[in-house]
């Protein structure tokens, strides 16, 4: 029950002090809007064009490319740490796992996303 406790403990302070820090920061900040400060840009630039700018898919693939290799290495190395602890079991745990992952990078290089051409 103890344990349970203290989870609560922590779940309550991580409400809490966001919750007090952005309330804090609210009453000591100074709130003086104008117009001019409430404008787009404060920079004394008008706006030109849309908004909103389209990005080519490549970006957004590399990234979730390295995303899966980052957590691939984050998985690895608590892994490589204790391996002499783990016995057989992990080890094909791991051998499966990290096959996987070459398994999803084979098939990215087949379908060239890995490939970076301009436009």
């Amino acid at each position: 029950m103890n344990n349970y406790v203290l989870v609560a403990i922590f779940v309550a302070l991580g409400i809490f002090l966001p919750v007090a820090a952005l309330t804090l920061g609210r009453f000591l900040r100074p709130h003086k809007p104008t117009p001019q400060k409430q404008t787009t840009y404060e920079s004394g630039n008008e706006p030109v064009g849309s908004g909103q700018v389209r990005f080519n898919i490549r970006y957004y693939l590399f990234a979730l490319m390295f995303v899966i290799f980052d957590v691939e290495a984050v998985f690895l190395y608590p892994w490589a740490v204790a391996y002499d602890k783990l016995g057989l079991f992990a080890v094909v745990e791991m051998l499966i796992f990290v096959l996987l992952l070459v398994i999803g990078l084979i098939y990215a290089w087949k379908k060239k996303v890995l490939k970076w051409t301009s436009i």
